[in-house]
């Protein structure tokens, strides 16, 4: 069973008027050789692509452009954007910081289906020196094609809501 082929396609996700798909993509200079080809592979399905860096292999440091393409995410510019770097731990870990961000780091097919699933995740993190191209490039599609299924895990991510506004005493009774 092809775990592509089985997935269902997200109704307006992602769309701006005209119909074109639109998503934001950057990474650090250990992740630009993987990004360019996602990128690639993005415009080879009719993607507009925001590309925020980096632009070349010369040493660069993810919090900068994590925090970019993060902030892009929190302020509703776009809806799901992909974070390349060596482990993609460090880009998780920034993009997490900031309010309506869910990055989720995927090293397999089944994290990123599930980080859809489960937890609405609106970034995928990849570890350049954890996926190769191909892989890369199935956990992208499965991500991008992967509904978030609300019942129980809406209650949760309501209850992340929650978190992001500050701990307060109603928590405690979630």
């Amino acid at each position: 069973m092809n775990p592509v082929r089985n997935t269902k396609a997200i109704k307006g996700e992602g769309k701006i008027s005209n119909g074109v798909k639109r998503i934001v993509i950057a990474s650090d200079h250990a992740g630009f050789v993987l990004k360019e080809k996602l990128k690639s592979f993005l415009e080879n399905k009719n993607f507009k692509v925001k590309d925020l860096g980096a632009y070349s292999k010369e040493r660069s440091d993810y919090p900068v452009t994590a925090y970019s393409l993060a902030k892009e995410i929190s302020q509703g510019q776009f809806k799901r954007g992909i974070l390349i770097c060596k482990t993609g731990i460090g880009n998780s870990i920034v993009a997490n910081r900031l309010p309506r961000v869910r990055a989720a780091l995927c090293y397999n097919i089944k994290a990123a289906r599930l980080s859809r699933e489960h937890n609405d995740s609106n970034i995928l993190v990849l570890g350049s020196s954890f996926v190769n191209p191909g892989l890369a490039k199935r956990i992208l599609n499965i991500w991008l094609n992967t509904q978030f299924k609300r019942g129980r895990h809406q209650r949760r991510l309501n209850q992340l809501k929650k978190i992001e506004r500050g701990l307060n005493s109603s928590f405690a009774s979630l």
